[in-house]
């Protein structure tokens, strides 16, 4: 239960509380903990614990699939004594979150249910033209979501929205595309996609939500202080503590790129100067080959580095980057002490081509007593989905707790799914 939401004084409200723990722990576990590891982890009886599934179950919110006795931590996989024990999971009529990713050139779609499991719905890349505008992809988008919302009913409980500018205020400020300057992301949507469910819709710089996304899902679950990297045209993040963001008090911060890292004086599109994004982002790849920026420049730069084994000039370019990227990286650890750091986007694709000047350069930046142990670089596990997947989080998060309970009204189970036509797309959309 969160902090606003009071204290449980009556035995009503304490079995509304103990239902939204035990929901919360079974997303947090995504689904794979036992009912005995569940109710051991909450400290509940084990009466208390199979009153609580069954009224989840009774409600729509969970199914128990049938699970063995746990084998997990056993050396020998052997099972343990005692019975059998349920695995309570997402039920199939359950509440689902719906997730867009939006690119300056792209979105995608998917669905989300409680454990954390993801179903890609549609991706779209917008061809080349006057049509590639801001405004058109935010109702392409738009319309997405409402044909998605209507296939799942009333199982929505609201959208979560990744967008690639920092927000304040849920305005988009100094976006990718001059068209989305001063945009209310929530209000554009919800004008144009109508909810006819009881969710929100939420909205967060896709940098953020990737950090969000590793903390809660990926490669730094457990770690208490962790910083996030995401690098595409340019570079954003996230500091997080014990799984929550650090967002300032604008909620903008995390804005990596625009800090003078690794030194110069080149003008950047922010309005400042010598960014790190200029040497270490997909425009330091492009800059260093003089290629000039043209269409997907993420898509750019990925040529650039694929070409490195056999270009000369192309491999110095990423030596470069690599270089840069790993100051820009110590320099960080040194300001904000964490114990890990996870690489998404182009970090992660830098890492994986050049990890040893990666590596060097951010030890050489680090403080020296800092070296010894220095916080370990971890690339993304959720890849492309990081931000789908924090978008679901911003959901679920307003959805497990008492108010949002309340909101649930479990739908008639569905004989059939209505069919969404895929989207066009000029290279053959994927529709789930």
């Amino acid at each position: 239960m969160r902090s606003d939401e009071g204290t449980a004084t009556t035995s009503a409200q304490l079995r509304a509380h103990n239902l939204a723990r035990l929901l919360r722990a079974i997303h947090d576990g995504g689904g794979q903990l036992t009912r005995a590891e569940l109710t051991r982890q909450l400290s509940l009886a084990r009466g208390t614990a199979t009153v609580l599934v069954r009224d989840l179950a009774r409600r729509r919110l969970i199914t128990e699939l049938a699970g063995a006795t746990a084998t997990r931590g056993r050396p020998d996989g052997r099972r343990a004594r005692g019975r059998p024990t349920g695995v309570p999971s997402a039920h199939p009529d359950g509440p689902v979150a719906l997730a867009v990713d939006v690119r300056d050139d792209s979105f995608t779609v998917a669905a989300f249910d409680l454990t954390g499991a993801c179903t890609v719905l549609d991706r779209w890349q917008r061809g080349r033209g006057p049509e590639t505008s801001g405004t058109g992809i935010l109702a392409d988008a738009a319309g997405r979501l409402r044909a998605r919302s209507a296939q799942f009913g009333r199982r929505v409980i609201g959208v979560g929205v990744a967008v690639p500018s920092p927000l304040s205020g849920g305005t988009m400020v100094q976006p990718t595309l001059p068209e989305w300057q001063g945009v209310d992301v929530t209000q554009a949507l919800r004008l144009r996609a109508p909810a006819e469910h009881g969710g929100a819709i939420m909205a967060g710089n896709d940098a953020t939500l990737a950090g969000l996304a590793e903390a809660r899902r990926g490669v730094l679950r457990g770690v208490s202080v962790a910083l996030h990297l995401h690098v595409a045209t340019g570079i954003g993040g996230v500091l997080l503590t014990d799984g929550s963001p650090v967002t300032g008090a604008h909620g903008s911060a995390g804005e990596f790129g625009h800090m003078p890292l690794t030194g110069g004086d080149e003008p950047c599109r922010c309005g400042s100067v010598g960014c790190w994004e200029l040497r270490a982002g997909a425009r330091g790849l492009l800059r260093a080959t003089g290629t000039p920026e043209r269409g997907d420049r993420v898509a750019q730069a990925e040529q650039v580095i694929a070409a490195a084994a056999a270009d000369p000039g192309c491999r110095r370019a990423l030596a470069q980057v690599a270089r840069a990227l790993g100051r820009g990286i110590g320099a960080l650890v040194n300001a904000a002490d964490p114990q890990a750091v996870s690489l998404s986007g182009l970090a992660a694709t830098v890492y994986h081509a050049e990890p040893a000047t990666v590596t060097a350069a951010y030890h050489a930046a680090l403080m020296r007593f800092r070296r010894a142990d220095p916080a370990a670089l971890r690339p993304s596990a959720l890849g492309d989905l990081g931000a789908l997947t924090g978008a679901s989080e911003l959901v679920f998060d307003e959805f497990l707790t008492l108010r949002g309970l309340g909101t649930w009204d479990a739908p008639v189970p569905a004989t059939a799914v209505p069919h969404v036509q895929p989207l066009p797309h000029a290279l053959g959309a994927r529709s789930g």
